[in-house]
């Protein structure tokens, strides 16, 4: 059987914790900014967890490859 190979996009956009979920960077943060309220920036720094359906799928995509 060939092994199954990592995801590539996936391996740049997600980090898998120590109990299996995994870490993300917030949407919206790249550019355009300036039409934000401070409070929105302010909240969309730092990074977030994903739900454990999306994890599981997350952490079979990446085949125990991550950073």
């Amino acid at each position: 059987m060939p092994k199954q190979k990592t995801h590539k996009a996936t391996k740049k956009r997600f980090r898998l914790t120590a109990s299996g979920k995994a870490k993300h960077r917030h949407a919206g943060t790249s550019h355009l900014a300036a039409r934000m309220s401070q409070k929105r920036k302010r909240n969309l720094r730092g990074t977030t967890t994903t739900t454990d359906s999306h994890s599981k799928k997350i952490a079979e995509v990446l085949a125990g490859n991550s950073y």
